[in-house]
């Protein structure tokens, strides 16, 4: 029995990736729960060893040395005590086995079933333990099933969920379907359990699927320095360099366009803007409002406002659909954006001039310059 149960930790260690220590303590309380249940008030101070090399399961009470024994259950004398320690003396406390004929096969059976919970709750501890670590990671999955707009996702050991703030508008899951996701959170939830909940339109999705997809990033040679997204429509992230030699953009456009395309592909044709960033916040703008070419941009420190001046050609542009990429170009460089168009900037001015120019004196009518002419006169009779 005991070979078979030594046999039976090793499986469970291969399989369930749980060392044998921790099957053998979750053992030892479960047969201890069982002990109790079986001798009731014989039970008191009880201890349960497996031995680690031979599976020998053993019971032993813990009693205090007494000259005179008022409680068997918790007391014994020095003579008898002297049997399992030669060197007991009163007020000691010694272990005298108490393992019952038998009880490792039927103690065993007792304990099943809490031997089983314990080792489902050390296998969601592991589990809990492994994922923890991923928050802020990307996983790859497949989709399971789909209950009241959750999407569940299988992701081997366990099972994420997919929440409808987190999908892509528009996006489509269907079962059997493979797909990345972000790691938002990972908790504990009641019965010892774990969810881990997963992201489809947070940032940091496209930081992590270009790391996979740009080696110089993963290096260090290259660093996204921020990241504004509209999910599944556009996207804007500025990346630099630390090294001369190396163009940012380029690098995380790919050959004829490769590395870029496949997270494109991946996030089912959402628009992706690389733009190079640039410690001077006027350069910054100007790049961060790309594909629209800038004529200037002044910046306001005090009121963190970038005044941005574009051709007329490129204004429409230069603000986007719904104001989509002035507002992307705002959120990735923090500045709040003003864009005019050369012609109304020039509009502007001319306003600007004239309600500056002097008013003119309207002319006299014929009467007032009658009047005048003859108040004249009298003044110089007057005289």
């Amino acid at each position: 029995m005991n070979v078979e149960l030594m046999r039976a930790l090793e499986q469970l260690e291969e399989e369930k990736g749980i060392s044998r220590e921790v099957i053998i303590e979750a053992l030892e309380a479960a047969l201890l729960s069982a002990y109790k249940k079986n001798f009731g008030q014989g039970a008191q101070n009880v201890r349960i060893e497996v031995d680690r090399e031979t599976g020998e399961i053993r019971a032993y009470q813990i009693r205090t040395v007494v000259e005179e024994v008022t409680d068997p259950n918790t007391q014994i004398a020095l003579e008898e005590a002297r049997v399992w320690d030669p060197t007991a003396r009163v007020g000691d406390v010694v272990e005298v086995e108490v393992t019952p004929q038998g009880f490792g096969r039927i103690a065993a059976q007792t304990a099943k079933q809490v031997v089983v919970q314990r080792l489902r709750e050390a296998e969601r501890e592991l589990v809990y333990k492994e994922f923890r670590d991923r928050e802020g990671d990307i996983v790859t999955g497949i989709v399971q099933r789909i209950e009241k707009k959750n999407v569940y996702i299988d992701l081997g050991r366990i099972e994420a969920v997919l929440p409808p703030t987190e999908q892509i508008p528009r996006e489509s899951y269907r079962q059997g379907q493979r797909i990345k996701a972000y790691v938002v959170e990972v908790r504990s939830v009641s019965r010892g359990g774990t969810q881990i909940v997963v992201s489809r339109t947070h940032p940091g999705l496209l930081k992590r699927l270009f790391e996979l997809e740009v080696p110089e990033i993963v290096e260090g040679i290259v660093e996204i320095k921020a990241i504004a997204r509209e999910a599944g429509g556009r996207t804007k992230i500025a990346v630099a360099s630390r090294d001369r030699n190396v163009d940012a953009v380029g690098a995380c456009v790919g050959p004829k366009g490769s590395r870029v395309q496949a997270i494109v592909d991946e996030l089912h044709g959402e628009k992706i803007d690389i733009v190079p960033w640039s410690p001077d916040p006027a350069t910054f703008v100007a790049n961060a409002l790309s594909p629209a070419k800038v004529t200037s941009v002044e910046i306001d420190e005090e009121t963190k406002t970038a005044y941005v001046i574009v051709p007329d050609n490129q204004l429409s542009l230069a603000i986007g659909r719904e104001g989509q990429n002035a507002r992307l170009a705002a959120k990735l460089t923090g500045w709040r954006i003003d864009i005019k168009s050369e012609s109304q900037v020039k509009e502007i001015e001319a306003k600007k001039i004239f309600a500056e120019l002097p008013e003119e004196e309207p002319p006299l009518e014929a009467e007032q310059q009658a009047g005048t002419g003859e108040q004249q006169v009298e003044a110089v009779r007057g005289e």
